[in-house]
């Protein structure tokens, strides 16, 4: 078996090495919705589940995330995330970066 595994469900085609709980509305901790970074060598996928979820990042980015489009998180990068209602989303953390497929 490789360290290469086919994750079709969540768009996202290498193995995390750790991943948060899955988090709703009321659950998702203030500090995920306040600006904080990955660490240097740290690439993350946040994965929603249900629901929409905002990305903003400190350049003034902005990208609306759902079931179709994980939203990708490059080592050190400052970020937040905003729920749009009711959701269902988790973050997924990688040693290297990983490539996602969005629908």
């Amino acid at each position: 078996m490789t360290a290469e595994h086919s994750h079709s469900d969540c768009g996202v085609s290498s193995k995390p090495y750790r991943s948060t709980p899955v988090f709703d509305e009321l659950s998702l901790p203030q500090a995920l919705r306040r600006e904080h970074s990955t660490k240097a060598g740290v690439w993350g996928v946040v994965q929603v589940l249900e629901g929409e979820v905002e990305l903003h990042f400190a350049d003034g980015r902005l990208e609306h995330l759902n079931p179709g489009r994980p939203g990708l998180l490059r080592p050190c990068e400052v970020h937040f995330v905003e729920p749009v209602g009711n959701i269902k989303m988790k973050v997924d953390f990688y040693d290297r970066e990983p490539q996602i497929r969005r629908s």
